[in-house]
């Protein structure tokens, strides 16, 4: 069982802003997040979060952690982009997981706000806790 690291919920990760800016190498607004204090100050830090997996690529191990089951969330029910963050596994892990499974992971928070091919919110070096 990995430790534990700050707890973060879904509710901190609402503070953000979304604003439409054009992105000339798509040729499409997209929305540009501002992130808020309380979301700044857990950046690089060690976080704790419980979601529904979403296997984007279950094959090649890329998972997104979302606040609700796969039929609302920001993917397929009109949830907002805060409520998603993308699953970096640490280098070995090769956990596959099933859509909709309810897990906790732990793993540094990234911040992002300029790659338009990347989820705003980065669990980085995540591990299952549970």
């Amino acid at each position: 069982m990995v430790a534990p690291g700050e707890k973060l919920t879904w509710e901190i990760l609402k503070d953000v802003v979304f604003k439409k800016k054009w992105y000339p190498q798509e040729s499409i607004y997209m929305l540009y997040p501002t992130f808020g204090a309380s979301i700044k100050k857990l950046e690089h830090k060690e976080v704790t979060i419980k979601g529904y997996v979403i296997p984007v690529d279950a094959a090649t191990n890329v998972y997104v952690l979302s606040a609700f089951p796969y039929s609302q969330c920001f993917f397929c029910g009109g949830a907002g982009p805060e409520s998603v963050m993308s699953l970096k596994p640490k280098k070995g892990g090769s956990k596959k997981y099933k859509t909709d499974e309810m897990h906790t992971f732990t793993g540094k928070l990234k911040l992002n706000a300029d790659d338009i091919y990347e989820m705003n919110y980065i669990l980085e070096d995540a591990d299952l806790v549970e």
